[in-house]
């Protein structure tokens, strides 16, 4: 009798990072559960890339700031496919100072709600089914906005609360793979800039200078922005070559985080 196929939840697949991965894991041979919400004008193209690769796909339309709607969403899944594999923990709301200007409250309150909340939420709704399938996997995605804050070249890209929502999730992490060892492993992957998000494909990078782009790019060891391959290959690798990994970040930034500083001479000492 052949292995069922494997089911994963990814959230925010309309587009960009999220429909990256569930085509890459559909193509794998895995049934996908792909939610939206906004970015209707997208959703045709979503629904043709989906069906070309022709692995059984369910799309569903959720508001995951409503929690009350998020138990719904994960016993769609179950009903359509009978269990949950993996969940891909990807919604989020990038605070943009370049982009948003000054916080009012409700700015602040949607980055958190997006961004933190919401990966709670679905998390709790989708734990026991994760639990029951015996190598549940987990990967919560955040940003080195966690780490570095509003400072220095990306001072216009990260701002107080995207930054203080995504330390948090780290927490989150550390804590749920303590709740969900040994079925499950919990795993995050840190993007620093990449393409889709927060990088040449967004409307943000585009409101930049050629100098404030240059400047995030000198700062970068590898001195690019990231591509969706780096984040697909890390996604497969935490999914299926790391079965000893849980509870960790894996910061994936292109050296965003230790760059900037440059590295003097050896001195010749004086013994």
């Amino acid at each position: 009798m052949a292995e069922e196929k494997r089911v994963a939840l990814v959230l925010g697949a309309i587009k960009g990072i999220g429909r990256e991965i569930g085509l890459a894991l559909a193509k794998k041979g895995m049934r996908v559960v792909l939610t939206y919400h906004d970015w209707e004008d997208s959703l045709e193209e979503m629904k043709a890339a989906f069906q070309s690769v022709g692995e059984e796909h369910l799309i569903i339309k959720v508001n995951l700031l409503d929690v009350e709607t998020i138990p719904g969403l994960v016993e769609k899944a179950i009903s359509r496919f009978g269990r949950l594999d993996i969940l891909i923990n990807n919604i989020e709301r990038g605070g943009w100072p370049v982009v948003h200007g000054p916080y009012c409250q409700d700015q602040w309150d949607l980055e958190f709600s997006t961004t933190l909340r919401a990966k709670q939420w679905v998390f709790e709704s989708a734990f026991p089914h994760l639990k029951e399938s015996g190598n549940g996997v987990v990967i919560n995605f955040s940003s080195i906005a966690g780490i570095i804050g509003r400072s220095g070249p990306a001072s216009l890209i990260f701002n107080e609360g995207y930054s203080a929502a995504n330390r948090g999730i780290s927490l989150l992490t550390e804590t749920w793979a303590r709740l969900g060892a040994p079925e499950v492993r919990v795993n995050e992957i840190m993007l620093g800039i990449m393409e889709t998000r927060h990088g040449e494909n967004t409307r943000g990078w585009g409101l930049l200078t050629d100098d404030q782009k240059k400047a995030i790019l000198d700062h970068t060891l590898l001195g690019r922005t990231g591509k969706m391959e780096d984040i697909i290959k890390a996604v497969l690798f935490m999914i299926d070559d790391a079965p000893f990994m849980t509870g960790a970040v894996l910061r994936l930034d292109g050296g965003y985080v230790p760059g900037g500083e440059k590295v003097l001479p050896m001195p010749k000492g004086v013994v």
